[in-house]
C-alpha cells in the first residue's frame, strides 16, 4: 500500500520543523505545543473566589440564571482577585453586573440559562486552580 498524500504532507512538516529547531525535534518525542487561553473581558472578569462561595454560586446560577454571577460581583468589591488587574474595580464589578444581566435576559430562549450554568462552573474551576496554586501542587489537567 503507498502512502497517501497527506502522510507525505505532514512528514514534509516535521522534517521542516526538526531542520527549523533541532531542539523541538527528538527521536523518542515529538514536538512540545503550549496552548494558552485568550479570555475575553467578560470571561477573564470572573473572580478566583474560596472554593464554597464557587460552589454556591455555581448552585445559585442552576437554578436562578444570573444570581451566582450578580452575587459574584460583590466577590470582586471584597478583593477577590480576577485576570483584569489592569483594570479597575468598579469596571471589573459592573462588568460581572453586565453578565449577570445577560445571563438574566436570556435565560427566556435557554441561552443565559446555559451560559449562567457554564459561568458558574469557570467560577468552580477557578477557584480549584488557585487552591492548587496556594498549596504549591502542580495542577494537571
Amino acid at each position: 500500500m503507498e502512502p497517501s498524500h497527506k502522510d507525505a504532507e505532514t512528514a514534509a512538516a516535521a522534517a521542516a520543523v526538526a531542520a527549523a529547531d533541532p531542539r523541538a525535534a527528538s527521536s523518542s518525542s515529538g514536538v512540545v505545543v503550549q496552548v494558552r487561553e485568550k479570555k475575553g473581558p467578560l470571561r477573564a472578569a470572573i473572580p478566583y473566589m474560596p472554593f464554597p462561595v464557587a460552589v454556591i454560586c455555581l448552585f445559585l446560577n442552576t437554578f436562578v440564571p444570573g444570581l451566582g454571577t450578580f452575587v459574584s460581583a460583590f466577590a470582586v468589591l471584597c478583593g477577590a482577585r480576577t485576570d483584569l488587574p489592569d483594570r479597575h474595580v468598579c469596571c471589573v464589578f459592573w462588568l460581572n453586573i453586565a453578565a449577570a444581566l445577560i445571563q438574566t435576559l436570556t435565560a427566556i430562549v435557554m441561552v443565559g440559562w446555559i451560559m449562567s450554568i457554564f459561568w458558574g462552573m469557570d467560577m468552580v474551576i477557578l477557584a480549584i486552580s488557585q487552591g492548587y496554586k496556594e498549596q504549591g501542587i502542580p495542577q494537571q489537567l
